[in-house]
């Protein structure tokens, strides 16, 4: 493929430090996930955004979640129309076949894909509503929750409100996949709402009315 080049020199650079020294040092612990394969006990929906450190918020090691990110950390509702849908076999996956514990919903402060829903929906970025939007189509899924907070005075506090609604309607999503909702109807399976403030570092949980610091 002539469009492909190599890995920039930084990059291939911390690659060779990597290995000679977390990997080195921890050979057998990577070998062994290699030979007995995944167990995470927790899966996690994640935002794309580069400052959301999922595994940094929580000290967790190679092998303990299984990560899926996407713009402003969404799930979809069960659609099982025969098309493309990352994020759905994403979590299929995470229960049928890992039988994940926990489902663990991660938004954040100054979320983009929010503020574009944001936008979008008070017509400020009308190229997102154009059918050839990927961002603009997919921001549809958050689109009702825009209704909820829409009469928020303070921008910023609109604005958070949505970022923290992504997460309630991820989770309301997810229990519309019939193999998510037998799975926690039977304790196998536990949903969690969380909202990540960046800048203060703090992280707060949803309680089934509204969120609170953990």
């Amino acid at each position: 493929m002539p469009f492909t080049k190599p890995l920039p020199t930084y990059l291939v650079q911390r690659y060779h430090g990597w290995k000679a020294t977390t990997y080195d040092e921890n050979k057998s612990w990577y070998r062994r996930l290699a030979d007995e394969g995944q167990r995470p006990r927790a899966m996690v929906i994640s935002c794309c955004d580069s400052r959301v450190h999922v595994t940094a918020i929580f000290g967790a090691d190679q092998g303990e979640f299984f990560i899926h990110r996407n713009i402003a950390n969404l799930v979809p509702p069960y659609e099982p129309d025969g098309d493309h849908h990352g994020t759905s076999a994403a979590v299929e996956y995470a229960v049928t076949a890992l039988k994940v514990a926990h489902i663990v919903v991660l938004g954040h402060s100054s979320c983009g894909g929010v503020q574009g829903c944001m936008d979008m929906c008070t017509g400020d970025a009308p190229e997102l509503e154009e059918k050839t939007s990927f961002v603009g189509r997919w921001m549809d899924i958050l689109r009702p929750g825009y209704e909820m907070v829409k009469d928020i005075a303070d921008p910023k506090e609109r604005v958070r409100a949505l970022e923290k609604r992504s997460v309630v309607t991820s989770l309301e999503n997810l229990m519309s996949f019939p193999f998510v909702k037998e799975a926690v109807d039977a304790g196998e399976l536990t949903l969690h709402g969380l909202w990540n403030d960046i800048g203060e570092g703090g992280l707060e949980q949803y309680d089934g009315k509204g969120f609170s610091p953990v």
